[in-house]
Order: C-alpha cells, then sequence, then structure tokens
C-alpha cells in the first residue's frame, strides 16, 4: 500500500550548523514531524543546497566554526522569497535579532529551544511562555533574566564553566562568581 504523501508535499528544511550532535538532534526531531531535511555545516553549502533543495523552511545556526551566517541571510531570502528563515543562535542579544529580521530572517530563537517552541515558529506561530501555575506570571529583575541566560549557556556547554565563560565574553572567575549570586526570587 502506497503513502497518500508524496514527495511534493513533505516540507523541505534546510539546517545550517556546525555542531554535528545537536545538527542530527534537530534533523531526527524534524523528521519525525514530518519534515524533509538537509544539514550543512557551512556557508557555502547552505546557499548550494537553497539552490539544489529549494528547502520552505531554513534553520541558521548564526555562528558556524569561522563564519557567521548574518552574511548569507539576504542571498537565501533571494533564492527562496518565500521560504521561512529562522536563525537559532546560543549568542542571543537584541542587537543581533535586530539585525536577523532586518537582513531578511522570519524569527530568531535562542538556544537551547524546545521542539514545541521550535515547531510553532517553523509554521510562523509565537508561542507564549508557559506560566507557572504557583506564580502569576511575575515580571523577572534584570539580575534573574541574567541568571537564566548564564543557565541556558551553561546547559549547552554541559557544564564546562571555561566554554561558558568564553561564550558569555566574560572571565572565567567572574562567571563562577556570578553562579554563586542566585538572585532572590521577586
Amino acid at each position: 500500500m502506497k503513502s497518500s504523501i508524496t514527495a511534493s508535499t513533505i516540507p523541505k528544511l534546510l539546517i545550517v550548523e556546525d555542531d554535528v550532535i545537536f545538527a542530527n538532534t534537530l534533523n531526527r526531531r524534524l523528521t519525525k514531524h514530518g519534515f524533509d531535511c538537509v544539514q550543512v555545516d557551512n556557508n557555502n553549502d547552505a546557499l548550494l543546497s537553497c539552490h539544489r533543495h529549494s528547502p520552505d523552511y531554513i534553520l541558521l545556526d548564526m555562528k558556524l566554526a569561522q563564519e557567521n551566517t548574518l552574511s548569507i541571510i539576504k542571498p537565501l531570502r533571494q533564492l527562496r522569497p518565500q521560504s521561512r528563515i529562522i536563525l537559532l543562535t546560543g549568542f542571543a542579544s537584541i542587537a543581533t535579532a535586530v539585525d536577523a529580521i532586518k537582513l531578511g530572517a522570519d524569527d530568531y530563537l535562542s538556544k537551547p529551544v524546545d521542539s514545541q517552541t521550535l515547531l510553532a515558529t517553523l509554521k510562523g506561530n509565537k508561542v507564549a511562555p508557559i506560566a507557572d501555575n504557583n506564580q502569576n506570571e511575575k515580571i523577572l529583575s534584570a539580575e534573574q533574566v541574567e541568571w537564566q541566560h548564564i543557565q541556558q549557556v551553561l546547559k549547552a556547554n554541559q557544564g564546562n564553566i571555561s566554554a561558558t565563560a568564553r561564550q558569555l565574553s566574560m572571565h572565567r572567575r567572574t562567571l563562577q562568581r556570578k553562579l554563586q549570586k542566585r538572585p532572590q526570587s521577586a
């Protein structure tokens, strides 16, 4: 018995990520959700794959080894004007988010990202953060936001303090002091 889904109805996704383990995880996760995934690890291959495979969706890691994918957003947009381009980054900042959107990205997500948020963003839906029923959506202080960001980066670096400090552009001892001072809940 043949499947009723044809190759033309399966959405194509180009994953541009130099972390092979993370790229493979994204590929498996999104293939299970019905995407036909192609993954590459540099800007030249991203442009070539975009031309060859005509993806409907493009996931870009902002930092690839020695390259920055912000520089290929415009060419990708010219090759595939209807594709959704999502920038993924462990180096989240308002400035790069604004730059990415101005260059033609459709959305911007910080790593690590959960499957629900990623799928919703690919489909063009905004996902509201899951509210804790025990708290009435309290506003976080700057210190609490910084703490959460540090924790996300630390998790992405599998607890490696030195790698996390480099990624956050701070001295290792400064990071250790910040980790010892967990901000009080408001």
